[in-house]
């Protein structure tokens, strides 16, 4: 005998609607279920039922409702998601702890796995993995079509293991064979060390301890030198962001006064804004901030604060351009809304949405032998993007910087000179030189009012 195509009754958009009657809401909410929304509900709910009734395999209600909560979410913009207990235990080891793996932020686009950015110092950073690339592939087999949980999970396991990974880089014929072997990768934000009378700050994502890892590394460089140092270079570069509130501490190290940030919502009214507390952990010395592509969401904070209070020249490359807020919205014990609500700007007013934080002194990495042929991908790259109202013209800032003479040497000849890093090397040579916060502030824009 055929089968009925319905085993149970049909939930239908007036049901619903009658159940949120029966439970408290706000007025502006009920006013919101008006007779588009029903129809709409319909819509929904007529292919949820079809669904259970006549797709090949039975399927469970948990399966349909968390795929439609994602499809909700996919439709707004490329960072907001649902947080399951999964992605509880990645954020958690985001921001505190430590895990087996290959050390790589990475994203889903179009059912791909997208390279966001390689944590430096790690298997994924020396195998040489570049912000853009593609995974394609985990031991062999393709992962197209997966989760990004699912190959996040494939990717992580014990140290000491062996993984291939195949990848595609935009601008290569054939694909990129690799094989890794998983470490315990540590989360160290902030590395410090002494080059020459500079100190260098390397700051590889805003953890829970970035702002008092930062001040730390700042008081370890005065007494590695046993003076104050010329001035030092933070390197913000592949830095993909992290908490808002590290993001304002290592911005207040540099700072005694003034505006580090604001974030807006949708309402006019609905602004916060975060200051500097007195006191200048680096003593008004002179501050470079190194950039690229990789630099993003938190990253992007520092630099445009320093940059906005004449505080530090930003070196480097246009940066990532991820101007907006996430906010954790519980839903229960182990799942959450992780939302856009609300857009961030700098102390001067600006957003860096798209257009990104542009360097006062544009430098390329020449070398790096594929800077040329190796595409930049961004935040104006990912689908749904959020849109700049006003946008910054960068269409000339990567030609600009190769027909540039003062980067004209080649990734060979700057290897016999032993400079494997050629914008910190510039970097360092340049700190040297501003000799105070007057000429850092020379070379900036105007200061804030």
């Amino acid at each position: 005998m055929p089968r009925p195509l319905v085993k149970r009754p049909l939930l239908t958009a007036t049901a619903i609607v009658g159940a949120l009657a029966m439970v408290p809401i706000t007025t502006s909410a009920m006013a919101a279920v008006d007779s588009s929304t029903v129809r709409q509900f319909d819509r929904f709910l007529d292919v949820y039922n079809r669904i259970k009734a006549d797709y090949v395999d039975k399927v469970d209600d948990d399966t349909l409702i968390k795929g439609a909560i994602q499809g909700m979410l996919a439709a707004l913009d490329p960072h907001s998601s649902y947080v399951d207990a999964l992605d509880f235990d990645n954020l958690k080891i985001q921001t505190e702890g430590n895990y087996g793996g290959l050390g790589l932020t990475v994203s889903m686009e179009d059912g791909a796995i997208k390279v966001i950015a390689p944590q430096e110092d790690t298997p994924a950073g020396r195998a040489g993995v570049k912000s853009g690339d593609y995974i394609t592939h985990i031991d062999g087999k393709l992962i197209y079509g997966q989760s990004l949980d699912e190959a996040i999970g494939q990717m992580r396991g014990k140290p000491g293991t062996k993984i291939k990974l195949t990848i595609v880089r935009p601008g290569r014929d054939k694909p990129i064979e690799l094989t890794l072997t998983r470490e315990v990768i540590v989360q160290r934000p902030v590395k410090w060390e002494v080059k020459g009378d500079v100190g260098y700050i390397n700051i590889n994502t805003f953890s829970e301890n970035t702002g008092a890892d930062t001040r730390a590394a700042i008081m370890a460089i005065d007494k590695a030198l046993g003076h104050r140092p010329l001035g030092y270079v933070v390197d913000l570069r592949d830095n993909g962001g992290g908490l808002l509130t590290q993001a304002i501490a290592v911005s207040d190290a540099f700072l005694d006064h003034g505006e580090i940030v604001s974030q807006r919502g949708r309402e006019k009214s609905d602004i916060e804004r975060y200051y500097a507390k007195p006191g200048d952990d680096a003593h008004g010395l002179p501050v470079i901030v190194l950039t690229n592509s990789g630099t993003a969401s938190a990253s992007e904070i520092v630099a445009g604060a320093l940059q906005d209070h004449h505080r530090a020249l930003v070196m480097g490359e246009r940066s990532f351009g991820k101007g907006s807020v996430q906010t954790l919205l519980p839903l229960g014990p182990e799942t959450a809304l992780r939302l856009t609500t609300a857009r961030y700007y700098t102390p001067s007013g600006r957003s860096v949405q798209e257009g990104g934080i542009e360097p006062d002194i544009k430098v390329p990495q020449i070398s790096d032998p594929d800077y040329k042929t190796r595409p930049v991908f961004r935040e104006a790259d990912l689908r749904r993007h959020l849109i700049n109202e006003v946008k910054a013209d960068n269409s000339i800032l990567e030609e600009d910087t190769k027909a540039d003479p003062r980067f004209a040497a080649t990734s060979e000849a700057l290897k016999k000179q032993g400079i494997e890093d050629f914008q910190l090397y510039y970097a360092l040579k340049t700190v040297a030189r501003l000799g105070g916060p007057t000429q850092v502030a020379a070379a900036t824009k105007p200061p804030v009012k």
